[in-house]
């Protein structure tokens, strides 16, 4: 595990450890949490609100177009975190 130290704004920071002391945690583990969900890499299954809204009759050709479109919204996502890597 690398340590990394992370200047936050005061509000920030205290929402951080009102968080971890509500969790009985540390800020740490709220912060890795916070982390690996905003990245994507928490293992954990994102809700999609809007998922099922588009229907053409065929569920199959509408969840292709549903996978497209959140394919670029992810890649797009990652582009603006990793600049482009």
């Amino acid at each position: 595990m690398t340590r990394t130290t992370l200047s936050l704004p005061d509000d920030l920071a205290s929402a951080l450890k009102r968080e971890a002391h509500r969790r009985h945690t540390s800020v740490s583990a709220v912060a890795r949490e916070a982390l690996a969900e905003r990245f994507g890499l928490s293992g954990a299954k994102r809700e999609v609100p809007f998922a099922g809204i588009v229907s053409d009759g065929d569920p199959d050709h509408a969840a292709a177009r549903m996978e497209e479109s959140l394919e670029e919204i992810v890649d797009e996502a990652y582009r603006d975190a990793f600049g482009g890597r």
